[in-house]
């Protein structure tokens, strides 16, 4: 995983930058493939985007519009969310609230809780 965010040519992520959120939605549920890994987002409008199954690790949502979005089945691990706007919406479990609030203040890497001694 990448350290610098990029603005990548997938034609899913550029439908995302131009703001095609609507769009989007219809091609991934259609089953179009996306690369989110480590992608820019700086400053974008995200509102209404299905975020299950997603790959955003390492992502930069650096003064995004987070809210509502629902990443519960989303990977979110090393990405950023520094002054993002987050109201209303769900981060997953896995995910502690000491690690969301030191990203949104302070632009921290996001660290995804491990459970330890996990039988099989």
């Amino acid at each position: 995983m990448s350290n610098n965010p990029s603005i990548s040519n997938d034609p899913m992520y550029q439908l995302l930058r131009e703001g095609k959120v609507d769009e989007f939605n219809t091609k991934k549920q259609a089953g179009e493939y996306c690369n989110l890994k480590s992608c820019d987002f700086r400053s974008l409008d995200l509102r209404g985007i299905d975020a299950v199954g997603l790959d955003f690790r390492g992502a930069y949502f650096r003064m995004t519009d987070l809210r509502g979005i629902d990443f519960r089945g989303s990977l979110l691990d090393g990405s950023s969310i520094n002054g993002a706007k987050i109201s209303g919406t769900y981060f997953p479990l896995d995910i502690s609230a000491q690690e969301i609030l030191l990203s949104l203040e302070h632009g921290t890497r996001i660290r995804v809780l491990r459970e330890k001694n996990k039988t099989a």
